[in-house]
């Protein structure tokens, strides 16, 4: 059976990619599933630094961390390269976790026509909706979906065209907040909007908690914690995210591991 690749997409900065992506490579693992990650972000790299934070506190703290066979571009390959990498890859692994740049790329575009899932992570306002869609502001409607929507569409196109395969676009929620109510609400409504009109689908993701960013510069993530570990003490809070990546896993709906 050929791996099932989640390519986690936004060309809007600090949205939440990398975390999302270290957290389903984390809590993956933990499920028993054998995981690879390829990260093309030629400029910023987080998930390699994460994953690199991560070898050295399992080495220096002799503690078990699983990891992923992972792939990095090592500055500009070519355009075979990640055809390469995939090719490798699909028949050894049981899921493949692909993180895009936060900007407009020729390999971030190669990436996304490969995803069974295109997980979306967006921050809960109207300025990270437009990464989607361009919204009227006399109107407060969606006036046209965005370069993003139709790049996602070009590749859709271009997955199936490759092997008949199609493309599951999850678009998640991050950092709702119960506090400004009529903007959350008024999000949610657009998104719905949205969703039959450009075809995605839509799932609440990470809250906005401290706790990840301290977690980066020791690569480890909410599924490595555990009650009683000496390196933090869980709360209400970091219980509650926990369950949050699990909702995640949940809902990209994942055949069953061996």
């Amino acid at each position: 059976m050929s791996a099932h690749t989640i390519v986690i997409g936004n060309e809007k900065g600090g949205s939440g990619k990398s975390t999302t992506a270290m957290h389903l490579v984390s809590g993956l693992l933990r499920l028993g599933y054998k995981v690879a990650s390829v990260d093309l972000d030629t400029r910023q790299g987080s998930l390699t630094r994460y994953l690199e934070n991560r070898r050295r506190n399992a080495e220096t703290q002799d503690r078990a961390l699983p990891l992923p066979e992972h792939h990095t571009t090592e500055g500009v390959p070519d355009k075979g390269w990640l055809d390469d990498v995939m090719t490798d890859l699909a028949s050894r692994f049981d899921v493949i976790i692909i993180d895009t740049p936060g900007a407009d790329s020729a390999l971030g575009r190669q990436g996304h026509s490969y995803a069974d899932t295109l997980l979306t992570p967006m921050n809960d306002s109207l300025i990270d909706l437009d990464v989607l869609a361009h919204v009227d502001v006399e109107t407060q409607k969606i006036s046209r979906p965005s370069q993003y929507a139709e790049m996602v569409f070009q590749q859709k196109i271009a997955r199936a065209q490759r092997n008949a395969g199609s493309t599951d676009w999850v678009v998640m929620r991050n950092r709702l907040s119960s506090l400004d109510a009529r903007n959350k609400r008024l999000v949610g409504n657009l998104l719905n909007e949205l969703s039959g009109r450009v075809g995605f689908r839509i799932v609440e993701g990470l809250g906005e908690r401290v706790i990840f960013r301290e977690l980066f510069l020791k690569g480890v993530t909410m599924m490595d914690l555990r009650d009683g570990d000496s390196e933090i003490s869980l709360s209400l809070s970091h219980v509650a995210a926990r369950q949050e990546v699990r909702n995640l896993i949940a809902a990209i709906n994942l055949p069953e591991v061996a």
